[in-house]
């Protein structure tokens, strides 16, 4: 009789851990961190890895260094030993404080290091070059998202910033969703061209009082946008939200669509509406969360699909009662 634990359906933790371990296994071998020497240089992973920080750091000592590669004090100690000896690092010390020692590669490091730099470089482009446009950014977008969600947690609990359009936004604005529109549903670039349209409409004729462009920033870079324009004296529309992938799960999308309500009620409109389509779930969940009600379906050809059309509203004199 089979053992009543190996019978016993594995949970959703247990499939994520072993669907996570699988990724692992898959990526290492692909890009060939287990060779005995990285990019047929005599030095391990973790050797090159401590080599490229130098490179690319003015300063660093070696408790800070330990810190950002997650290495052993003692062990990386040895590593240091060793490119001491063979004078490709260089211990002087600190400026501020005797007893820390400050670590630079010397010239005959960087020399060293140059080619090795060079092979992982063209290795990643090879990689991307078996790949179409398309399938490089969703590739890229996708580990953009697991640093995201795995990096560091004062970087992931940066403070998003919500702030007004200034020049070079709109052609963000515009890229971004050619970009992700293309990635997630398949859109073509007659989509990009509508972005564009309605992005430079509102540039136009910008009529601040009556319409706003926020921008949602986080460590210095756009992750989203959304706009109010003026459909009627008395419609406000809401449009071309998005949200970064890398970013989203931190309530930025809601925090946006909030934003056009509270501006729109205080700019004396009577109503506001959105157009959108079917399929956008996480889009129409926040709509629905905020108020905004179904009032129209139609089907039509657009960006190289069969869509359904949706209108939105929402009456912004009926506020949603005090908690």
């Amino acid at each position: 009789m089979a053992n009543a634990t190996s019978l016993a359906p594995r949970s959703g933790l247990d499939a994520r851990i072993e669907a996570v371990r699988r990724f692992n296994r898959f990526y290492t071998q692909r890009i060939g961190i287990l060779r005995q020497g990285l990019y047929d240089s005599p030095w391990s992973l973790a050797e090159v890895r401590v080599l490229y920080e130098l490179a690319h750091s003015e300063h660093s000592v070696a408790s800070d260094l330990a810190q950002r590669l997650g290495l052993d004090p003692g062990y990386l100690s040895r590593i240091l030993r060793g490119f001491v000896a063979s004078r490709y690092v260089r211990k002087s010390p600190a400026a501020t404080d005797a007893r820390r020692h400050e670590l630079e590669l010397t010239a005959a490091g960087r020399k060293a290091f140059a080619p090795i730099d060079r092979a992982s470089h063209d290795e990643i482009a090879e990689l991307l070059a078996a790949l179409p446009n398309a399938a490089q950014r969703r590739l890229v977008g996708a580990m953009r998202t697991v640093e995201a969600l795995l990096g560091e947690p004062e970087r992931n609990a940066a403070p998003v910033v919500l702030r007004p359009h200034r020049p070079g936004d709109i052609g963000w604005v515009v890229a971004c969703h050619g970009r992700l529109y293309a990635d997630e549903y398949g859109w073509d670039e007659t989509f990009e061209a509508l972005v564009a349209e309605i992005a430079a409409r509102f540039i136009k004729r910008y009529k601040p009082k009556r319409e706003r462009c926020w921008i949602a920033e986080r460590n210095g870079e756009n992750v989203g946008s959304v706009f109010v324009v003026e459909r009627s004296p008395a419609v406000a529309q809401l449009r071309l939200l998005i949200v970064e992938p890398s970013a989203r799960g931190a309530g930025i999308g809601r925090r946006l669509v909030a934003e056009c309500i509270d501006f729109a009620r205080r700019a004396g409109y009577r109503k506001m509406m959105l157009w959108t389509n079917g399929g956008l779930d996480a889009a129409r969940h926040l709509y629905e969360d905020a108020g905004f009600r179904l009032t129209k379906e139609e089907r039509h050809r657009s960006f190289g699909k069969d869509l359904v059309g949706q209108t939105f509203s929402l009456d912004l004199k009926a506020r949603s009662a005090e908690p």
